[in-house]
């Protein structure tokens, strides 16, 4: 086994409100955040996990909720000076922080780039009053707008506009009028993907009318057909990039790479070369009991059993729409090609991948069955 490139998940547990269709851990912020308190022990967890990093610098970091953009540039300040004085950034690590337009304050995004974020990731979801209400949003047209002009301005290296389609009563006109509204506003990535119904979530209690599968379908082919159109290259499932823009830290999760998760139930992934093992964690879940100084910041940690790894693996470089490499397969899993010649042979029978001599390419039909294709390797 090889040792992939490092990566360094962030999350801050606070909203104003839960959305329906959410199902991330998040909790509705309840009088003043605990900022400095917060960011204390993220450091904590965080030194707590320096045995883990194998002598690597960050190659990216990604702050998610939540809604991290509750916190003021004053904390990610301190927090990314303290990260990098444990860990040490790659020469031109990747730092994006999310942010929600209805928190977004005038100047806000300047004060994160002096904090050192270069990237920014706005969930706009919809530009459409009545779509943003089925969704819970708490922001309207205008701020995301201006959220957009506020990151044009703010000089980051790039930003990333997240918008979703497929939403409760939406038509083929109104998904394609969302999406080329956001077009318009020039983000170097786009983020657009469908609305799923998740477990244990408002819309999964109370689930609300979504189009038909012949409409999300026609959704799916105009949309993409669109951001061709505009110069934006598809990367991945729900990745739209202008050249030279792709989201490092998203690459390196579905390239298989290894990222430590910090904050209130963050997961994280690390590779161990010398055992021949692949450790997952989780760390605690609600912020009282994360900050409960008498107890440890992990919940969970596990190993990825060796017949579990070809599932895991592909389930992340199968999203990608760039050949899958045959050698990361061995380097990354230590496993061999013998280990999985039968399910490889199956999907290559169907036409769902391809083998070329160095990869495995995802054929069209592979990415539009990818959950049977992805069942192959169960």
């Amino acid at each position: 086994m090889n040792l992939p490139p490092l990566s360094l998940y962030v999350h801050v547990p606070w909203c104003v409100q839960k959305c329906p269709y959410c199902d991330f851990n998040s909790h509705s912020q309840k009088g003043t955040i605990p900022e400095q308190e917060y960011i204390g022990h993220l450091l904590d967890d965080l030194k707590a996990d320096l045995h883990l990093i194998q002598g690597r610098k960050l190659h990216s970091i990604f702050v998610g909720g939540g809604t991290p953009s509750l916190l003021s540039g004053d904390a990610y300040v301190y927090l990314l000076e303290q990260i990098e004085a444990l860990i040490g950034f790659e020469d031109g690590i990747e730092i994006t922080l999310e942010a929600n337009p209805g928190t977004v304050e005038s100047d806000r995004f300047k004060h994160y780039v002096e904090a050192g974020i270069n990237r920014i990731s706005i969930g706009v979801q919809s530009l459409q009053s009545d779509k943003l209400k089925a969704l819970g949003r708490i922001h309207g047209e205008d701020e995301a707008l201006n959220a957009a002009a506020e990151a044009h301005d703010a000089g980051l290296n790039s930003f990333n506009m997240d918008l979703m389609h497929g939403l409760p009563n939406q038509s083929l006109e109104d998904a394609l009028s969302d999406l080329q509204k956001v077009i318009e506003l020039n983000p170097p990535h786009i983020s657009w993907y469908q609305l799923t119904i998740e477990p244990n979530t408002q819309f999964a209690s109370k689930p609300p009318k979504l189009p038909e599968d012949e409409t999300l379908w026609a959704i799916q082919e105009a949309g993409q057909t669109l951001l061709a159109e505009h110069g934006y290259q598809q990367y991945e499932i729900s990745g739209y990039a202008k050249p030279g823009y792709r989201c490092k830290h998203n690459l390196n999760y579905w390239r298989f790479g290894d990222y430590l998760g910090i904050g209130c139930g963050a997961h994280g992934k690390i590779t161990l070369p010398e055992k021949n093992e692949i450790l997952r964690t989780v760390k605690v879940k609600h912020p009282r009991g994360y900050m409960d100084l008498t107890k440890p910041y992990l919940y969970d940690s596990w190993k990825v059993a060796p017949e579990d790894r070809p599932f895991e693996f592909f389930m992340n470089t199968f999203r990608l729409l760039e050949p899958t490499s045959r050698a990361n397969f061995k380097a990354f899993t230590g496993l061999q090609e013998s280990d999985i010649q039968a399910p490889l042979q199956k999907a290559i029978a169907l036409g769902l991948i391809e083998e070329r001599p160095a990869s495995w390419f995802v054929t069209i039909k592979g990415h539009r069955y990818l959950n049977d294709l992805l069942e192959l390797f169960v």
